[in-house]
């Protein structure tokens, strides 16, 4: 009998993604609302993405079990 094909969270598909070495790259949070009240310096270093800590990425591998 086959082994069932894990399914990949549509969620995680789209809003994270793995590095060649597995790392796991996001979004960098806390830029959806609120701006007026964050300091410039703190916007700029929000830009473009960041790679997750240990612990966070060790959950987001969970929902993608190939990888993407």
């Amino acid at each position: 009998m086959k082994k069932r094909k894990l399914k990949t969270k549509s969620s995680v598909k789209k809003r994270f993604s793995l590095t060649s070495r597995g790392k796991v790259i996001a979004t960098q949070s806390g830029k959806r609302h609120g701006m007026i009240k964050r300091s410039k310096s703190n916007i700029r270093n929000q830009r473009g993405t960041t790679i997750l800590g240990k612990s966070d990425s060790r959950i987001v591998k969970l929902y993608m079990p190939y990888g993407l």
